[in-house]
């Protein structure tokens, strides 16, 4: 379904490790010795990085929940298993244009539809890279391991009490990435409600985890907004119209002037 676009609002900011964070990385290629978990690199830097299907997954799963009641997603209704009959995963996805346009969730993250009536996302969330003081900070550190640290951990068999030693690569706390959220503004009547679902989803993360193993202490982070700004189409065309800044995703409706603008003269 092809859309207008009317302009986009750019959210940037850091995402902080309170806690060491593991987002893993393929196990393939491991060699003898080397560490049983290792974390997801960016080939060329070596250098671990947030990748943003990461970021999104974990947004869109938060704020289901969040909104499970209001949508009347309960159990499976509402939901659609897209696993394996012996691995189900559930989710909700809405099954054609209309019923995405109309939801809280796939009007932002998307959705597969049924018969090739899929809605596209109207968020784009890039990979988060180190800043560059995180990247000499680390750099420095002395673990063994490029930019990260070892945890070892133990699985205790509850019967036998025999232990199984595994070793978790991490980012080390306090390490800090740049992240950035470009959100597709197509029409003006659901913006306010889009952005400031897109702040509950961020409180969210805040109180919960990014990566694996969270129950564990793992992946606790603050998520810092430096930037937001309203970019309308007008305002890339010419330098005669400027984007608008606001100080947090709670005054989103203070946007919808320059894009309700747009509208108009269109």
């Amino acid at each position: 379904m092809d859309k207008n676009i009317l302009g986009k609002v750019q959210i940037s900011g850091k995402i902080k490790c309170l806690t060491g964070l593991h987002i893993g990385a393929s196990k393939e290629n491991m060699e003898i010795g080397a560490i049983d978990s290792p974390v997801v690199r960016d080939p060329i830097t070596r250098e671990p990085y947030i990748p943003g299907s990461s970021l999104k997954g974990k947004m869109r799963a938060l704020l289901e929940k969040a909104l499970a009641a209001d949508l009347g997603i309960v159990g499976e209704t509402n939901r659609r298993n897209i696993g394996t009959k012996n691995n189900q995963v559930w989710v909700h996805v809405c099954n054609d244009i209309a019923e995405a346009s109309a939801c809280s969730i796939c009007r932002i993250f998307g959705s597969t539809g049924h018969n090739g009536k899929n809605f596209p996302s109207r968020l784009i969330v890039r990979d988060a890279y180190l800043t560059r003081e995180s990247e000499k900070k680390l750099s420095d550190i002395d673990t063994g391991l490029q930019y990260t640290e070892w945890k070892f951990e133990n699985a205790i068999d509850r019967v036998t009490s025999a232990a199984n030693p595994r070793q978790l690569e991490r980012v080390p706390r306090g390490a800090e990435f740049d992240f950035e959220l470009i959100y597709n503004v197509e029409e003006t009547e659901n913006l306010e409600t889009d952005l400031l679902n897109l702040d509950l989803a961020i409180e969210l993360i805040k109180l919960d985890a990014i990566g694996g193993h969270g129950s564990r202490g793992y992946g606790k982070v603050e998520i810092a907004i430096d930037c937001i700004k309203g970019i309308t189409v007008e305002a890339l065309k010419t330098d005669a119209v400027s984007a608008v800044e606001i100080k947090s995703l709670k005054d989103a409706n203070n946007l919808l002037t320059a894009f309700q603008a747009k509208t108009v003269g269109a």
